[in-house]
C-alpha cells in the first residue's frame, strides 16, 4: 500500500450503538421513578385484595361459573376469525352481538377490537374537512391519538368546564359544518363524571354540534341495565356516538360503537382500525353476549358498587383527611410525587391490597396517585381495613 493510499483511509471513530439512546431514555425514566414494568404474576402464597383490575361487577373473577353454559349455548363458536370482517364471510356471532347491542340501545352497533382501536379509528374517520373537535382535557390517550393522527382541527377545554366549552362552540360554530364534542362518562383516573345533561343541552343553541361519549368505564356500571351514564341520565338518544368496551365490567374483550345507521355504514367504509384489523374471534363475541346478558341483570351489584364507592370516599375524608375528586367506583388517592406513590403502593401490597402507582404520562406531573379500582364483590370490612391501612401510612 502506498503512503498516499494509507493516508486516505478513514479514521476509526468510537460511536454509540444505535440502541444507546433508548437505554439512556430508560435510565432517565428510572431516575424519575417513572420506569414501567409489567407486574409480576400473583403470589400463590400471598393473598391480596384486588384494587387493580377493571372487573367492576366481579364477573371476571366469577367467569368459571359460566363456562358450562357458554359451551352448551355456543358449541360452534371458533377461537379465531382469521381475517378482517370485510375480507371474510359474515360470522353469525359477530352479527348476533351487534344485534343484541342494537336491541339494548335502540340504534345500530359496530364491533371493534378494543376501546383504543375504536377511539383511534372512529375519530380519524370522522375528521373530514370542515370538522372541529372539542375534547375534554382528560379524555383518554386513545382519543388524543386519534385526533393527532387524523390531522384534524381540535381544541381541548378544561376538564368539565361547560362555560369554556360553550364559549368555544360560540366562537367556532359558524366556521365549521360540524363540531364534535368528545367526553368520557366516567373519567378513568379521577373517577368523576361528565355533566352529560348540560352538554346535551348545548345542542339546542348549536345544531351543528355532535356528541362523542366514551363509556369505557360507565358501561356495565351506570344505568338500570348497565348501559352507561347516558342511560342513567336518559340521554341515549341525544348522543351521536357512544363507545363502550367489553374488557372491563363485561369481563370479555373488544369494544363497540352505537350510532345512527348512516354513521355505522360510514365507519364500516372509513374506520381504518375496523377495516384493517383481524376481527375479534367468534368465541369472544359469543362470550360477550353471555356476559352482557348477566351484566344487564346485575342492578343489585351496580347499587352495591355505588354504595361502597361512596363509603370509601367518605371514610377517606373522615378518617384519613383525604379528599378525592371521585364520584364513582374509581377512587384516586392523589400523592403528587412519583417516588412516594411507588412507596405507598408497596406499603399497601405488604398490607394485603394490590394497587399500582399511576405516574406520568398517564397523569400530569404533580398529580401522581394510587388508583383504587373497586368491584362489587368487596366487603364492607375490606373497605374499612383499606382506609385503616392508608391512614396508618400517613
Amino acid at each position: 500500500m502506498s503512503k498516499t493510499e494509507s493516508s486516505s483511509a478513514p479514521a476509526v471513530v468510537d460511536s454509540p450503538t444505535p440502541t444507546k439512546a433508548y437505554s439512556d431514555i430508560l435510565s432517565h425514566l428510572r431516575d424519575e421513578n417513572r420506569l414501567r414494568e409489567i407486574p409480576a404474576d400473583p403470589d400463590a402464597n400471598f393473598s391480596t385484595v384486588d384494587l387493580l383490575s377493571n372487573d367492576y361487577l366481579g364477573l371476571g373473577s366469577e367467569s368459571h361459573l359460566y363456562i358450562e353454559e357458554f359451551r352448551r349455548r355456543f358449541p360452534d363458536a371458533e377461537f379465531t376469525s382469521s381475517a378482517s370482517r370485510l375480507l371474510s364471510r359474515r360470522n353469525h356471532y359477530h352479527s348476533r352481538l351487534e344485534a343484541y347491542l342494537e336491541e339494548l340501545y335502540g340504534r345500530p352497533a359496530l364491533l371493534f377490537n378494543s376501546g383504543y382501536h375504536a377511539n383511534v379509528g372512529m375519530i380519524q374517520a370522522l375528521a373530514i374537512p370542515s370538522t372541529l373537535f372539542l375534547a375534554d382535557k382528560l379524555v383518554h390517550a386513545s382519543a388524543i391519538d386519534g385526533l393527532r393522527l387524523s390531522g384534524a382541527d381540535y381544541r381541548r377545554f378544561p376538564h368539565n368546564d361547560i362555560k369554556k366549552l360553550k364559549r368555544l362552540l360560540r366562537d367556532n360554530h359558524a366556521a365549521y359544518e360540524r363540531i364534535i364534542v368528545v367526553v368520557e362518562s366516567v373519567y378513568s383516573m379521577d373517577g368523576d363524571l361528565t355533566p352529560i345533561e348540560r352538554i346535551v343541552a348545548l345542542k339546542k343553541d348549536f345544531p351543528n354540534m355532535m356528541i362523542y361519549l366514551d363509556e369505557a368505564h360507565g358501561f356495565g356500571v351506570r344505568g338500570e341495565r348497565g348501559l352507561g351514564l347516558a342511560e342513567e341520565k336518559k340521554v341515549v338518544d341525544d348522543i351521536d356516538i357512544i363507545m363502550g368496551t367489553l374488557g372491563k365490567a363485561a369481563a370479555s374483550a373488544g369494544a363497540f360503537a352505537v350510532a345512527s345507521p348512516a354513521i355505522k355504514d360510514y365507519l364500516v367504509n372509513t374506520a381504518r382500525s375496523f377495516i384493517f384489523s383481524t376481527a375479534i374471534s367468534p368465541a369472544q363475541a359469543a362470550w360477550s353476549i353471555l356476559m352482557i346478558e348477566k351484566l344487564t341483570a346485575m342492578s343489585d351489584r351496580r347499587r352495591r358498587l355505588a354504595r361502597i364507592g361512596h363509603d370509601l370516599r367518605q371514610q377517606l375524608f373522615r378518617k384519613a383527611n383525604i379528599e378525592t375528586p371521585s364520584e364513582s367506583h374509581i377512587v384516586p388517592v392523589i400523592i403528587g410525587d412519583a417516588g412516594e406513590a411507588l412507596n405507598m403502593a408497596r406499603y399497601l401490597r405488604a398490607n394485603g391490597f394490590d394497587s399500582l402507582a399511576i405516574r406520568k404520562p398517564t397523569v400530569a406531573v404533580g398529580s401522581e396517585r394510587l388508583r383504587l379500582s373497586l368491584n362489587a364483590l368487596l366487603t364492607d370490612s375490606d373497605i374499612s381495613r383499606l382506609v385503616e391501612v392508608i391512614g396508618n401510612y400517613h
